[in-house]
């Protein structure tokens, strides 16, 4: 039986990947980014797709007007925004608000937009995409205060849903994708698009409530917080 995905940025790199494996193995998938138009090749196999700007209030409440009276089985907050290793004396705060209103806030405004539906689903899986640079115990490099700050707040926001809805059946982790050759990780990264997305959907599709509140990667090892 086919389950219900919504993934969020979906218009490129990891997001578009997760797109083409799931609809590949024949799920339900819900595709959002900003600008949509890079699935439209999909959308003749069944994903249908909306505009979602995550750090956008207004974008959020519309998409989950659309999802009244769905069921989701699985959320895939992939949206973010990427690396600006700066020091610290260079440090722009205004850029340190919008990556964490993008990396932090929109996927916590996104899981409580689509709660609903997510109540509705049979899976209950919420996966929130971070990086092992929001680890405190992994940072020996330092910089990159606006990325590893915001996805260190992601940690710790999932770790607290994993929590306050392990009793409803809810299954939430942050998973790390590995370095990947995307626009964001760079081409010389050693992790290709369709090793990263078939490693974590692995991961994905055998999680169990022991594993909700965890940090892992895509290979499925644990990451130290």
């Amino acid at each position: 039986m086919a389950n219900t995905y919504v993934i969020t940025g979906c218009n490129r790199g990891l997001g578009l990947e997760f797109v083409r494996q799931l609809v590949a193995r024949g799920e339900h998938v819900i595709g959002t980014a900003r600008n949509p138009e890079g699935m439209e090749g999909y959308t003749e196999s069944g994903v249908k797709t909306h505009a979602l700007d995550v750090s956008n209030i207004e974008s959020i409440e519309r998409f989950s007007e659309t999802m009244s009276g769905q069921a989701i089985d699985v959320l895939i907050n992939n949206a973010g925004v990427g690396v600006h290793s700066k020091p610290f004396e260079s440090l722009d705060f205004n850029e340190m608000e919008e990556f964490f209103a993008t990396n932090t806030l929109g996927a916590l405004r996104v899981f409580k937009a689509l709660l609903p539906a997510l109540r509705r689903g049979s899976l209950k899986k919420v996966v929130n995409l971070t990086s092992k640079m929001g680890s405190i115990a992994d940072n020996s490099s330092g910089a990159a205060y606006s990325y590893r700050v915001s996805k260190a707040g992601l940690n710790m926001a999932t770790r607290s849903l994993a929590i306050d809805y392990r009793a409803e059946g809810f299954i939430c982790v942050v998973v790390h994708p590995g370095w990947v050759a995307t626009d964001m990780g760079g081409a010389g990264a050693p992790v290709t698009p369709e090793e990263s997305i078939s490693g974590m959907l692995g991961v994905i599709d055998g999680l169990t409530p022991e594993d909700s509140g965890e940090h892992i990667d895509f290979t499925g090892a644990r990451v130290p917080w």
